[in-house]
């Protein structure tokens, strides 16, 4: 039986969905050296080491995101998701659409920014476009994590925190 059967995520689930947050929290603070980097060599000015490395680092973490999100994806498929906890319809459809706008900017963010590298520059305003829309879906996300964990005092946060048991066939016990 999988992980999401005994109500929680898989180890794999839980540590692709913290590598992505912290790689996307690394786009948000410096994805600035991109536009910098952009600007300066669209001028025909150099740019600064500092920005050279970073816009270079944004460029695959971008590229690193997508591929694990693919991952994730495939994860999904694989473990499932655990049923949500809040039986509230409007909270459940509120969490989907949440999740969903999440998987939709982790792919749609890092392919626009290629494309706006590769083909078509104009496509970098609709990739930056993305970072409020991040910022906003991280408040939301976190927000209802935390009123989960402290108001409601349920296991939705812990479920992201600590892997749940698999249980073994009955053939391995």
């Amino acid at each position: 039986m999988s992980p999401t059967k005994t109500g929680g995520y898989a180890p794999l689930q839980i540590g692709l969905h913290w590598l992505i947050a912290a790689l996307v929290l690394f786009q948000l603070v410096f994805g600035e050296s991109m536009v910098e980097a952009t600007e300066a060599a669209e001028e025909g000015e150099a740019i600064s080491g500092a920005d050279g490395v970073l816009a270079t680092a944004h460029y695959w973490v971008g590229i690193a995101i997508l591929v694990l999100v693919a991952m994730r994806l495939l994860a999904r498929l694989r473990y499932g998701a655990p049923a949500p906890l809040d039986e509230n319809p409007l909270v459940v459809m509120a969490g989907k659409a949440v999740h969903a706008l999440f998987y939709l900017l982790l792919v749609l963010v890092p392919v626009s920014g290629l494309v706006a590298v590769h083909l078509n520059p104009e496509a970098g305003e609709i990739h930056q476009l993305a970072k409020p829309a991040f910022i906003i879906l991280i408040v939301l996300h976190a927000g209802a994590a935390f009123y989960h964990h402290f108001v409601l005092r349920d296991r939705t946060l812990a479920r992201m925190l600590v892997p749940a048991k698999a249980e073994l066939p009955p053939a391995a016990r």
